[in-house]
């Protein structure tokens, strides 16, 4: 009986460690909940600096924005959405450089190159599409599209990493597609995905592998 259980404890450790070099562990909750409180900052400028009014009826009238110039109003987001994307990805980019250091696991190794290029994929194709939306001048459905393609991309490269991953990409998947049929509240959709979620899943994150 001893030795059935020696072997049992053999093999759930030879599996953790396979899949500790399978998957790549070391992301960090706090940086998910400071990246949904970037979001959610840029959302409320965005609100304030646009008097962007959540109807369809301000969507289809062109009334959204104080601003005369489409040009500006499109500038001002990509801006506002540009500094929200390099606040999160340098505070994602040092809490999983300190949790690597900490567990002793490489951060470049050929477990974060797949986890990256299975994510890169999908953000690539939604960025690609969100331009021709803009170009095409369906901006109210940017926003759920961002959603949408975020989420794949989650989900694609949940295999890689924790499995939690693969909840929020489903999340924000759901989000994106009920906000697409509600077009004119796209930058309330945003805040959610972008911002309570990952709040949620931040917090979440850190309290079940980090703290203590």
């Amino acid at each position: 009986m001893d030795k059935t259980q020696e072997h049992l404890e053999t093999l759930k450790d030879i599996r953790n460690i396979m899949d500790r070099s399978s998957r790549f562990i070391s992301l960090s909750g706090l940086s998910g909940v400071f990246a949904g409180i970037f979001a959610l900052a840029g959302a409320f400028v965005a609100n304030y600096k646009l008097d962007i009014s959540f109807t369809r009826y301000d969507y289809f009238e062109g009334h959204s924005t104080r601003w005369m110039k489409f040009d500006d109003f499109i500038w001002f987001f990509v801006t506002d959405a540009g500094l929200v994307l390099v606040a999160s990805l340098l505070v994602a980019t040092f809490f999983t450089v300190r949790n690597s250091r900490k567990k002793g696991i490489a951060i470049w190794g050929s477990t974060s190159k797949r986890l990256m290029l299975n994510m890169m994929i999908p953000l690539i194709a939604g960025g690609s599409f969100c331009l021709a939306l803009l170009y095409h001048g369906f901006w109210g459905l940017v926003a759920p599209a961002t959603l949408v393609f975020y989420g794949l991309a989650l989900l694609n490269a949940s295999k890689y990493t924790l499995n939690d991953i693969r909840y929020l990409g489903v999340s924000e998947i759901a989000l994106g597609v009920v906000g697409s049929f509600f077009v004119g509240y796209g930058l309330l959709f945003w805040s959610i995905g972008f911002g309570v979620l990952h709040i949620v899943y931040g917090a979440v994150m850190y309290f079940k592998y980090e703290r203590g």
